[in-house]
C-alpha cells in the first residue's frame, strides 16, 4: 500500500527503544508502535492510548506471562475528537466540548495504520482485538459497530457515561458479533456529583448484561480506587483476559 509523504515519511519506520523487536512509525502525527509476535498464527491486539503508556502495558503483560501475541499501540491522538463517537458539550466546567470524529479516525485506522502494522506480523493472524482505557474503552466498543475486523474488545474504565451510548448499543447491531468482551471500572468512579460520571457503573453493568444476553462471553471487574488508579495494570489485566492468560 502506498502512502503520501504527508501521511508517513519513509524514514520514520524504525526499531523502538522499548523492545529490540518493536517497530515505530508515524501517520498523521500519530505514533504507532508494533510489538510483534515471534510466531505465526497468533492474535493481535490494538491499544489506543492517551499518552505513551503503551510500552508500560506491554512490559506489564510480559510480567503476567500471557500467550504469544502482537501488541500495537497508538498514541498522539486528538483525544476528545478521535475517541468520541458524536458531539457532546463539555462534561466539566471550563473544559472543551467533545467533537465526534471517531468515524474519521477509524477510517485512518483501517486504511493506513492497520495495514502497515500487520506487515510486521509474521504469518497469518488468528484474531484481532481492540482495547482502551477511558474514552478509548468507549471507542473500542463503538468500533465493533463500524468494522468487522475485531472479534474481542476490552473497555477498561471505559467512558460508558457518554450520553447516548447505551441507547446506541441497544439499538444497533455489531458488524460482526464479538466473541469476548471485557469490562472494568474503579469502585469509586461513580462516587461523584458530576451528573455524567455518576452513572458510569450503572451504564457499564447494563451494557455488559445486554451483551451477555446476546450469548457473548463477558466479564465485569470492579477494581479498588478511582478512574486514574493503576491504569497500566488495569489495562494489562483486560488484555490478558482477552488472550486467556489469566
Amino acid at each position: 500500500m502506498e502512502l503520501s509523504s504527508k501521511s508517513m515519511n519513509a524514514n520514520e519506520l524504525n526499531r523502538n527503544n522499548f523492545n529490540a523487536n518493536a517497530y515505530q512509525y508515524t501517520i498523521d502525527n500519530k505514533t504507532i508502535v508494533v510489538y510483534p509476535s515471534h510466531l505465526s498464527g497468533t492474535p493481535v491486539v490494538y491499544l489506543n492510548t492517551f499518552g505513551e503508556e503503551g510500552g508500560k502495558v506491554y512490559e506489564a503483560l510480559q510480567g503476567i506471562g500471557v500467550p504469544e501475541f502482537t501488541l500495537v499501540t497508538i498514541s498522539g491522538l486528538n483525544w476528545n475528537h478521535d475517541m468520541a463517537p458524536w458531539d457532546i458539550p463539555p462534561v466539566f466546567a471550563g473544559e472543551v466540548p467533545f467533537i465526534g470524529d471517531a468515524d474519521e479516525y477509524l477510517k485512518l485506522f483501517s486504511t493506513e495504520i492497520m495495514p502497515i502494522a500487520e506487515e510486521k506480523i509474521p504469518g497469518c493472524i488468528s484474531w484481532r482485538g481492540i482495547a482502551g482505557y477511558s474514552l478509548a474503552g468507549l471507542f473500542a466498543l463503538y468500533s465493533l459497530y463500524k468494522t468487522e475486523v475485531f472479534s474481542r474488545a476490552a473497555s477498561i474504565s471505559g467512558s460508558l457515561w457518554f450520553p447516548g451510548i447505551v441507547e446506541y448499543i441497544l439499538g444497533h447491531e455489531m458488524k460482526k458479533k464479538a466473541e469476548y468482551l471485557y469490562f472494568s471500572l474503579g469502585d469509586r468512579e461513580c462516587r461523584t456529583r458530576n451528573p455524567y460520571m455518576k452513572i458510569v457503573q450503572e451504564n457499564t453493568e447494563k451494557i455488559e448484561d445486554f451483551y451477555k444476553s446476546q450469548g457473548i462471553e463477558t466479564v465485569f471487574k470492579l477494581n479498588p480506587g478511582g478512574h486514574f488508579k493503576n491504569a497500566v495494570d488495569r489495562t494489562a489485566a483486560g488484555i490478558a483476559w482477552l488472550l486467556g492468560g489469566i
